[in-house]
């Protein structure tokens, strides 16, 4: 199989993917992408979506995936379902094998591999998840207007989650496995003086229960079954929803030792820019993301990304270069 050149390669299928791939392929620099083995990222397992701007209704995730994915084709993207298993950025052009075999060669690589929740590994967790289990309040939240939800977790995810439910939801119970906050100070402080608020410590989520799916009616959490972690006592709590929010993992493996990560594992890009230490190497979405992880704002950052990768190809500092 002989290797195959583009100008702009581009890894992963999110919305950061395939927008980088529609503003690559509007400036005619005929972009290669590269899905992976879950085409259409996180949204492929989020049901209502209400907050991505453009549609007056509710939809659903899997649907914006496919109409990304189609514009994206439509516009001249080639579309590879192919999983890369080992890049070189050490020599130009970038090298990238995939695990049918085939090599590709690029002049830039816009990295958009995405990241994922960390989720408890309960099997009632993914039964329920999108149906009352989520790892996103921003994204999830407003359906649980004055209802009663958990959140999971004890770091500053959880806790800035749990302030933005208190502001939706009837009532708020923070669960944490340990007996106090890993969470800043000022954080704390705000969530402990929310009156819709409760915390219970040394508590984790045991199983999550609800009622089966009722065609045409979805599957729904109705409660949960909470266990102390110091005395095993097992406990029952009628809830709505379910928030996780003990972390997530950007999808850099592939990239260690090559581009330079942040102390947490996300993919470092300059200020204001998509630009890694490695020029004509960017990055968008999710994996460098660990602030907002939205739809919009990786579908931004990968439209920033193809604009950075054009300039690059037309010999044009990228802006953090052009800054030093």
């Amino acid at each position: 199989m002989s290797a195959r050149h583009t100008q702009v390669l581009i890894i992963g299928s999110g919305p950061a993917g395939y927008t980088a791939a529609i503003y690559a392929a509007r400036a005619m620099l005929k972009p290669v992408l590269i899905a992976g083995m879950e085409q259409g990222g996180q949204l492929m397992i989020t049901t209502d979506v209400e907050n991505y701007p453009g549609f007056a209704d509710p939809i659903q995730g899997p649907f914006l995936m496919e109409q990304m994915l189609k514009q994206a084709q439509h516009v001249g993207t080639e579309i590879v379902n192919d999983l890369v298993t080992e890049v070189d950025l050490s020599t130009r052009p970038f090298v990238v094998r995939t695990d049918s075999g085939q090599v590709w060669t690029a002049d830039t690589l816009i990295i958009a591999t995405g990241a994922k929740a960390k989720w408890l590994g309960i099997d009632s967790e993914q039964h329920f998840q999108g149906f009352g289990v989520s790892a996103c309040a921003t994204c999830d939240g407003f359906f649980y207007r004055n209802r009663d939800v958990i959140v999971v977790g004890g770091g500053n995810s959880a806790v800035e989650e749990a302030l933005y439910l208190s502001n939706i939801a009837k009532s708020v119970t923070v669960v944490h496995r340990r007996d106090s906050f890993r969470s800043e100070k000022i954080l704390r402080e705000r969530l402990m003086q929310r009156p819709n608020v409760e915390v219970l410590w040394n508590t984790e989520v045991a199983e999550i229960t609800g009622e089966a799916a009722k065609p045409p009616m979805p599957p729904s959490v109705t409660g949960v079954k909470l266990r102390n972690t110091l005395t095993g006592a097992i406990t029952e709590r009628p809830i709505h929803g379910v928030f996780v929010a003990i972390g997530h993992a950007p999808a850099t493996e592939l990239f260690k030792g090559k581009v330079r990560l942040k102390d947490n594992g996300y993919m470092w890009t300059a200020p204001d820019s998509t630009a890694t230490d490695v020029p004509g190497v960017f990055a968008a979405g999710d994996v460098t993301d660990d602030t907002f992880r939205q739809a919009i704002t990786a579908a931004g950052m990968g439209c920033m990304a193809a604009l950075e990768a054009e300039r690059y190809l037309a010999g044009i500092l990228p802006l953090a270069e052009a800054a030093e």
